[in-house]
């Protein structure tokens, strides 16, 4: 079944709304708990997935040196296992609402590609996911291209991110048109 159909068959307000909500919920546990939790281990230090620009060789290493080894496990096995939920509700929820939103201005057919970039998203903060764990087990002993792959991920997870909140603010005004009009 492609993924057209299966949106399609799933596009109720209900399905879209339950998804939003399950993302959510998830989102605002790591934003206002497991992330102030690790930015008070790393003295003040960003964690990875909160710098949208990347990260440097010589910020990861300072980064994994202040968590110390009580914040690197609560990244491993608090934080990162909250973000390995993340990023499936994350493409679900907003393929749903993006396509929902595409719907109601008639162009869910035309336009059907766009709800790619929260997979792509999606895809490249897995990628970052798997990175971390890297970076978390193997610090000291972090490899300088590694950091650079897994920073190049974390950018890429961000642009994609970005870039879908434009497109469905570009729907969303659309819609607002056509409802004025």
């Amino acid at each position: 079944m492609s993924l057209k159909t299966t949106v399609s068959r799933n596009l109720t307000g209900k399905k879209v709304l339950t998804f939003f909500v399950l993302s959510s919920v998830v989102y605002f546990t790591m934003i206002f708990f497991t992330i102030p939790k690790l930015t008070d281990f790393a003295n003040g230090l960003q964690i990875f997935d909160m710098k949208p620009n990347g990260y440097s060789f010589t910020y990861a290493k300072e980064l994994l040196g202040n968590l110390g080894k009580s914040g690197r496990n609560f990244y491993l096995f608090r934080q990162l296992p909250l973000d390995f939920v993340y990023p499936l509700l994350f493409m679900m929820s907003n393929i749903l609402i993006l396509s929902f939103f595409l719907k109601k201005i008639g162009k869910l057919e035309s336009w059907f590609l766009l709800v790619l970039f929260p997979v792509i998203a999606g895809v490249f903060d897995y990628l970052e996911n798997f990175g971390l764990i890297y970076l978390l087990t193997s610090y000291p002993k972090i490899s300088e291209i590694g950091v650079r792959i897994i920073s190049t991920f974390t950018v890429i997870k961000s642009l994609f991110t970005s870039l879908y909140f434009v497109i469905l603010l570009f729907v969303l005004a659309i819609l607002i048109f056509k409802k004025i009009k």
